[in-house]
């Protein structure tokens, strides 16, 4: 049996825990034999990256790379826990929020879930999804367990700057932003209402929407449990996709050095 080894390179001895995990004497990290540790070169990863980035599948990254594919789509899943990471900063100046749901199209839902109900929009056993959009063009994103006001404006609070201004819809989940050091502007979807002469509207947000959902649907369905994965993944995209892919690598690898191990890329 082959010696075990620290997935961060450490050279330190590694212990068997009682849990039947392994632990590295030297950094501290754990890991099971159902999660061991990627041992992936600097160039492997960069050729990764570059097949992801042009958004191929694990299957056709494998292919091309050499690897085994369980290997890639573990690596890709790290991939995208950097992307999470790569948080925006807090917005100032004119912001937009609004609410979407995902959850795949109507008509693939089977017969017992359509006989429910709640088809579209609000009320729908669909995952809410909560955005805030930047007029710079930049967009953040999370799920959310539902579109009330106890959940949606303390994530305002959060990622916007008091003293902005903050365009909604007339959901009521954001009556109040103005008492809490907001200046907020209400565009009426239900009078036909999509934009005015002081800027107030939410089209951005919505185009980000339209982006994500075509992205998503593009995928074949995703599972519940991975959607915040892949939000985090088209999030990023969305905010670099000014950038080219050489340097959309360069900033990935750094996130991947934080996150997964130092020696990535060198």
């Amino acid at each position: 049996m082959p010696r075990l080894s620290c997935p961060r390179n450490c050279n330190k001895k590694v212990w068997r825990l009682k849990d039947r995990r392994f632990k590295c004497s030297g950094c501290g990290t754990r890991w099971s034999r159902n999660n061991p540790p990627l041992h992936l070169k600097g160039e492997e990863w960069r050729s990764i990256i570059g097949w992801f980035l042009r958004e191929q599948s694990a299957r056709a990254i494998a292919k091309e790379t050499g690897l085994e594919r369980k290997r890639v789509i573990r690596s890709l899943m790290h991939v995208r826990l950097a992307m999470a990471t790569d948080v925006p900063e807090i917005f100032s100046g004119t912001v937009e929020v609004d609410e979407t749901y995902m959850g795949g199209q109507w008509r693939n839902k089977r017969k017992a879930i359509r006989a429910k109900g709640t088809k579209r929009g609000r009320g729908t056993s669909k995952q809410p999804v909560f955005g805030i959009y930047a007029r710079n063009g930049i967009v953040w994103a999370e799920l959310v367990d539902d579109a009330e006001a106890a959940t949606l404006q303390p994530l305002i609070r959060k990622q916007v700057r008091k003293g902005s201004t903050v365009c909604s819809d007339t959901w009521k989940g954001y009556t109040g932003i103005a008492t809490q050091g907001y200046v907020h502007r209400l565009v009426e979807h239900g009078k036909g209402e999509y934009s005015d002469c002081r800027g107030t509207h939410i089209n951005g947000l919505e185009g980000f929407w339209g982006y994500l959902k075509r992205k998503l649907a593009a995928k074949g369905g995703i599972r519940r449990e991975r959607l915040g994965l892949y939000l985090a993944e088209y999030v990023w995209r969305y905010n670099h996709r000014n950038l080219d892919n050489k340097l959309k690598t360069r900033r990935l690898l750094r996130l991947l050095r934080r996150k997964v191990s130092p020696e990535i890329g060198t």
